[in-house]
């Protein structure tokens, strides 16, 4: 039995299933949601349940967040029930969404001045890895509670890297992002070339895989293309932030400007499903 007590924020397509990593470790785990249909399965596994952040702080050492999006952090920390209205001093805040280096930055300075640590820690992966705990980890802020807490990242991930000082994991993230925005975009717009040219999407997918630029994306994607499945692992919407995210801090190419307009306008339509439906914005 591990005896820290996690907290854990966020129980979306990510969230939920890093948690439950966690709980299977043998963590005592209290979990918020805001939508609390979603909190039913983790407390089947034996998950406790906090009413507000406030709640979940009092009973736990170390939190872990994984929401959505800068508004969702600032609303955890200082929302009317927000983490910062309660004692928060000794805890660990993990924040491990994709985030503007800026709110971690702010968040880190407003943590330490109320005796806390916040490290900012996103991660590389999908919803497999999540499942399996194969996630890579970019953490951003102080080594010592880096340290501290990489036991109960490497239960998330097969890889816990810190990189720097608070916000370097988030730009670290948006890197990686920007270039699995533009690989998306690329195969989307290979496979609608080629079968513009009469070659089927199986045919060029068997090459793709067995050739030298195979890799674990094309064979999961092209999967999904073949089975008209697109069903969200990533929603593109979040892809569309993340391009945003990156631009407002100096991304600023040529195919990055392509992917970001390419993305925008898939997302009026395709903005729920997975990412890789971007070719039906490409076939046009």
């Amino acid at each position: 039995m591990n005896t820290t007590k996690i907290g854990w924020i966020g129980l979306g397509n990510m969230g939920t299933p890093m948690a439950e990593q966690l709980i299977k470790a043998g963590y005592t785990v209290t979990v918020y949601n805001r939508s609390k249909e979603k909190e039913a399965a983790l407390k089947e596994m034996g998950a406790l349940i906090a009413e507000t952040p406030q709640n979940l702080i009092s009973q736990t050492e170390v939190i872990v967040l994984m929401v959505s999006d800068d508004a969702a952090i600032e609303q955890i920390f200082k929302g009317p029930e927000g983490l910062f209205g309660a004692e928060i001093s000794g805890k660990v805040m993990i924040n491990m969404s994709t985030v503007s280096p800026d709110i971690s930055k702010e968040m880190a300075s407003l943590c330490k001045e109320k005796g806390a640590e916040y490290l900012d820690a996103p991660v590389s992966g999908s919803v497999k890895q999540a499942e399996t705990g194969q996630l890579v980890i970019m953490v951003g802020g102080d080594e010592t509670a880096f340290e501290k807490v990489k036991p109960i990242l490497e239960k998330l991930g097969k890889m816990a890297v810190r990189l720097g000082d608070a916000g370097t994991g988030n730009v670290a993230k948006l890197a990686v992002n920007s270039l699995l925005a533009l690989y998306t975009q690329g195969l989307a717009e290979t496979v609608v070339f080629a079968n513009q040219q009469g070659i089927k999407t199986e045919s060029l997918l068997n090459l793709l895989n067995n050739g030298a630029i195979a890799n674990i994306f094309t064979k999961i994607k092209g999967d999904a293309i073949i089975a008209d499945n697109y069903k969200p692992a990533f929603a593109l919407k979040h892809i569309v932030k993340d391009l945003r995210l990156a631009k407002a801090i100096g991304l600023d190419s040529p195919l990055a400007k392509t992917a970001l307009q390419t993305f925008e306008a898939a997302t009026g339509k395709y903005g729920e499903e997975d990412l890789i439906a971007v070719i039906k914005q490409v076939k046009g």
